[in-house]
């Protein structure tokens, strides 16, 4: 448990450009930050993408819905919507503009519904067990925000005609940068944050490009935050430092490249232990990690599930559910979505048929069940199995008290026979998939097809 007390002297500092002077006054106020771990609710809990605009044909809230029974059925925890704010209309991009040009923190985009309709969903979230978090885009705003004021010119970075700009080093040119050394932009962003809070009793954030934006403000954020409800707060970022300003899960970035990679034959199967390896030396025992195969990102800019991990797809979703860490499920995942989302343009993700329903559902119901595949410091972490077919098969186990899991993974394209070597834990278990029992006390010997996985759960 990461639990951090300590105080930060504010000082309030004068934004100054060529064009655009704000005064700021000094205050030597000292405030007292508590960080807390995360809530307990979090240690069995998966999270699910919800992608508004693209999830039904209206793309609306109510729409939205009717959805609801059947992903709570399926298992699903967490509801992430994507930002459900207005969307700039200054340098949009496409006829809808990216959700992530927010133009007023405290308002629902109108083409999404109401204020009231959103706050019935997060009540009628809570009453079937969900948790519901919203998409935060803390380092830039539209262009045509309604912060952007001539009072309030210090508030954005500038160039030197007194201009807004977009991102250094991105290609964002829908976006303004906000400038975090003026410290009434810091405290209004806060306001916001804790108006969602407040106001719709949302239970947490996640937070785009929160390595863009300073710690101490994180630090700051979370904590008042925390004096409203212990939140749950998810960072779009793979550094350690971000967990030290209050976040509770990171994504794991490099798992997801490494998956990638081991499906395109341009890594070994090793690599997946290397890496784990050297994340576990970096992070926190209690810092959750999102294991995902897919999200919006990765569906609209590198591809589909399949385009990238093709016939690997349920092995790697396999490998993201048991290994440590707490899995994601993308809008259309369990509907075997296979083409890329628009990213501004109106594009209807199709549930027509629910095709990996069964498979998800039967992952979430072991990640709630087996304390062992828990998050964090909750559940166990993860041992390699050692298998005579090291070049193609991935094996472990996770241990704690009386629950176990094995995990057997072929990552190639062939059917693949092993044995498991030296193997000390022989016991019957069930093949959590077919509700089989497989007493590994007397067998050692296995065939998987190509891509093919078993799961084991005591």
């Amino acid at each position: 448990m990461r639990k951090i007390v300590f105080f930060l002297a504010l000082v309030f500092l004068t934004t100054m450009c060529k064009n655009a002077k704000q005064e700021t006054t000094e205050t030597t106020e000292v405030t007292k930050i508590e960080l807390k771990a995360a809530p307990e609710w979090s240690k069995n809990a998966n999270i699910y993408e919800v992608n508004l605009r693209q999830y039904t044909p209206e793309g609306t809230i109510e729409a939205f819905k009717a959805h609801m029974p059947r992903l709570r059925a399926m298992g699903v925890d967490i509801l992430w919507f994507m930002p459900i704010h207005p969307v700039g209309e200054v340098n949009r991009k496409g006829s809808m503009g990216s959700p992530y040009a927010v133009k007023d923190y405290k308002a629902v985009n109108p083409d999404y519904g109401t204020m009231e309709e959103f706050k019935t969903l997060v009540a009628e979230a809570h009453e079937m067990g969900f948790k519901v978090i919203i998409d935060w885009v803390a380092n830039h705003s539209a262009f045509d925000s309604n912060w952007w004021t001539p009072e309030n010119t210090g508030w954005y970075k500038l160039n030197e005609n007194g201009e807004q700009i977009h991102p250094e080093g991105t290609d964002w040119t829908d976006v303004a940068w906000l400038d975090y050394e003026n410290q009434n932009m810091r405290a209004a962003m806060i306001d916001a944050l804790e108006y969602w809070v407040l106001e719709a009793d949302i239970d947490g954030y996640r937070c785009d490009v929160a390595g863009m934006v300073p710690k101490d403000f994180w630090q700051n954020a979370i904590s008042n935050l925390h004096e409203i409800k212990h939140v749950f707060m998810l960072a779009e970022a793979d550094e350690p430092w971000l967990h030290e300003g209050g976040f509770h899960m990171s994504y794991g970035w490099g798992f997801h490249h490494v998956m990638n990679h081991v499906a395109q034959g341009k890594s070994h199967v090793a690599a997946i232990d290397t890496f784990l390896m050297e994340d576990s030396e970096k992070y926190q025992p209690e810092d959750y990690r999102m294991n995902f195969t897919t999200n919006h990102d990765e569906n609209t800019w590198n591809g589909t599930i399949e385009e990238r991990l093709g016939g690997l797809g349920d092995a790697m979703n396999v490998l993201a559910f048991t290994v440590q860490g707490m899995p994601l499920i993308y809008s259309g995942q369990e509907a075997g979505l296979n083409k890329r989302v628009s990213f501004f343009e109106k594009d209807t993700i199709d549930f027509t048929e629910i095709s990996k329903e069964t498979f998800y559902t039967t992952l979430l119901k072991l990640k709630h069940d087996n304390e062992a595949i828990w998050n964090g410091t909750y559940g166990a972490p993860a041992t390699k199995i050692t298998t005579s077919n090291r070049e193609a098969i991935y094996a472990y186990e996770r241990t704690k008290g009386e629950n176990k899991v094995i995990v057997l993974l072929n990552l190639s394209d062939k059917e693949q026979s092993f044995n498991l070597l030296d193997y000390k834990g022989g016991t019957k278990m069930k093949d959590v998939f077919s509700d089989v029992e497989v007493d590994l006390g007397n067998k050692k010997s296995f065939t998987l097809g190509a891509g093919g996985y078993l799961v084991l759960a005591k």
